[in-house]
């Protein structure tokens, strides 16, 4: 049932993130005049719409996007000033060239003799970046917003330095899974911890007489102490207790900066996992901890394609699928199930499942930032090579040369839109047959 109910609880933030970025371009358009016919929700056949005053808002069946209908987003054709050239050249030109009168075509066939001054290409490089922008910064405000809240009113996950369970066996980082929890081993393989009688609730307050101020510290002293043994003191309900433990050598995992697991390596193991308070973040850290946050996000998005071979193969050959691998909404969507479904506390759960949507955002503002149409930012392009020709050409006294034809960038549109479908089934089939799973 959790499972379930985690899966509709992100088909309902899709939706709100989807309809929150469409709000964003949406208002802008309004505020600068432009005739909005269309606020919609999803792609497909309609579920519900009403119409006020001369929008049409609605809720369409397939929620993998959604878009808004603004008058005159293509110019007419800048030669003839008509509506569309009927093109008969053959051959890659020649299809280029139609495509790019059927989206001129397509487009001008809304326009309306009352909406010369409010159609989207008569306004100023400047608006039409904003409100193509506007979008996706709704998205970005949103993961930062997600992000905040996290950090300042629920708290980061802490260790420090009081035990909150001993592990019962030694078991090598490069084990299975299954194995890495195991209870069950002789007497020669049980944990410096468990031989030495360490609880869940003892403060580790020294090693080897080194104070300790931290888990990190600890840790690096423990992987340090391989093959040697070493004092613990403890501090066990007020009591203090000294224990002579001796570290075994054994294989550890590898972290990078965020946290995932990159290999291992040979060291020390005392067999303690230490206790996770959520501690609230001052704003500064929070503030910091967002900046790696977008920062990490951009990483992931840039390195898509250098990942797409991981992605082939985990379905055609069953390679295991990395944390970082990228998803697709329906991926997405059952790890939303599996981390309500898991057994973490419920900050955990919520912690992860806000976690999850604002990376989703945060997707959505990369991604629609590309400088490629169909994508907001190819829109962002047009303008922004329409703002710099005008600016030349006023530079030298010459004749403004016009808006930017972007109907122009079209065929490159398609050429992008299919390679975003063939990423997105690609994610779709790894999500079905070899999805990622957070808890192993």
């Amino acid at each position: 049932m959790w499972t379930v109910i985690g899966i509709v609880l992100f088909a309902l933030g899709l939706l709100f993130s989807i309809a929150w970025h469409e709000l964003g371009h949406l208002t802008f358009a309004k505020v600068f005049g432009v005739r909005t016919t269309q606020y919609m929700v999803g792609f497909g056949k309609t579920l519900w719409s009403k119409r006020v005053g001369e929008t049409e808002y609605g809720i369409k069946a397939v929620p993998l996007g959604g878009y808004i209908r603004m008058i005159g987003m293509v110019p007419p054709d800048p030669k003839t000033g008509r509506q569309r050239l009927t093109t008969t050249a053959s051959g890659p030109f020649g299809f280029a060239r139609q495509i790019i009168e059927d989206t001129r075509a397509g487009d001008r066939a809304q326009v309306l003799p009352t909406d010369d001054g409010r159609q989207f290409y008569q306004l100023q490089p400047f608006k039409r970046i904003v409100i193509m922008a506007a979008g996706p910064f709704m998205n970005l405000i949103l993961a930062v917003g997600i992000f905040a809240v996290i950090m300042v009113g629920i708290g980061v996950p802490t260790l420090n330095t009081t035990v909150a369970s001993v592990s019962a066996c030694v078991v090598p980082a490069s084990a299975p899974a299954g194995e890495q929890n195991k209870t069950e081993c002789p007497e020669s393989e049980w944990t410096p911890a468990r031989m030495a009688g360490l609880q869940a609730g003892d403060t580790i307050t020294s090693f080897n007489g080194t104070p300790i101020t931290s888990w990190d510290q600890l840790t690096q002293l423990i992987r340090a102490a391989a093959g040697t043994t070493v004092t613990l003191t403890l501090d066990r309900n007020g009591t203090q207790l000294t224990k002579q433990v001796p570290i075994v050598l054994t294989e550890r995992p590898v972290l990078d900066e965020m946290n995932r697991v990159v290999g291992t390596t040979p060291a020390g193991f005392l067999g303690v996992a230490a206790q996770r308070p959520y501690v609230s973040q001052p704003v500064g850290t929070a503030i910091e901890r967002t900046g790696q946050f977008i920062g990490a996000a951009a990483h992931a998005v840039v390195t898509i394609p250098a990942r797409i071979p991981a992605l082939w193969d985990a379905i055609f050959n069953h390679a295991e699928r990395q944390a970082d691998s990228p998803v697709g909404i329906v991926g997405a969507g059952r790890l939303s199930g599996e981390i309500l479904s898991s057994d973490s506390t419920a900050k955990d759960k919520l912690l992860l499942f806000l976690q999850l949507l604002a990376g989703f955002n945060m997707s959505l503002f990369l991604l629609n930032m590309l400088p490629l149409l169909p994508l907001d930012g190819g829109h962002i392009l047009g303008a922004v090579i329409e703002w710099i020709r005008k600016g030349f050409a006023k530079l030298r006294g010459k004749v403004d040369p016009g808006p930017f034809d972007v109907a122009k960038l079209m065929p490159v549109a398609y050429v992008v839109a299919l390679l975003f479908i063939g990423l997105t089934l690609l994610t779709l089939v790894a999500d079905v047959v070899n999805p990622v799973n957070l808890f192993g």
